[in-house]
């Protein structure tokens, strides 16, 4: 009989690679793959589009619904990969709360790089005005977290290769 499932979230500010990132995680495991940013309630979306950063009410139904989502892929015996910016513990400490393993991978970036990457996306509701509101917001892993930093200083395919064998060994 196998396991508890595993939920590995990709978390960190906006434009440091979590989608394309998750997506190969996913298309390398053959596990469950979901956009945090679809779940986001369409008042969410125009506050965010409007360039106002959300508040912690507008988030919790929001966090809620993602631990929803991955404990349901549990009952069902899958495994996840989840994008969420998560960029605080108390937000995490929501998603630890679904059923199974919820670890989390940080990807990091200098600010000007991910800036950089901000103003070249086109096809994203978040703005690039935002990314200082998430860099102030954002606390990073704890030794306590199940979890690792990786940063974006390579190409997507090794990145997640470093974050698959983190996951196997």
């Amino acid at each position: 009989m196998p396991g508890p499932s595993t939920h590995l979230v990709v978390m960190g500010v906006s434009g440091v690679g979590k989608t394309t990132i998750a997506t190969l995680i996913a298309q390398r495991l053959l596990w469950a793959f979901a956009e945090a940013d679809d779940f986001h309630p369409p008042p969410n979306v125009d506050k965010m589009a409007a360039g106002t950063p959300l508040a912690d009410d507008d988030r919790w139904p929001w966090l809620e619904r993602l631990r929803q989502w991955m404990s349901q892929q549990a009952a069902e015996g899958h495994d996840t990969v989840l994008t969420c910016s998560a960029l605080r513990r108390s937000y995490r400490d929501v998603l630890r709360k679904a059923d199974g393993r919820v670890c989390f991978v940080h990807l990091t970036g200098a600010p000007a790089l991910v800036a950089d990457r901000l103003a070249r996306r086109t096809d994203h509701f978040m703005p690039p005005a935002l990314l200082a509101s998430q860099y102030a917001t954002l606390e990073p892993l704890t030794p306590d977290e199940d979890g690792i930093t990786v940063p974006i200083d390579a190409p997507p395919p090794e990145i997640a290769d470093r974050i698959v064998a983190w996951l196997q060994s």
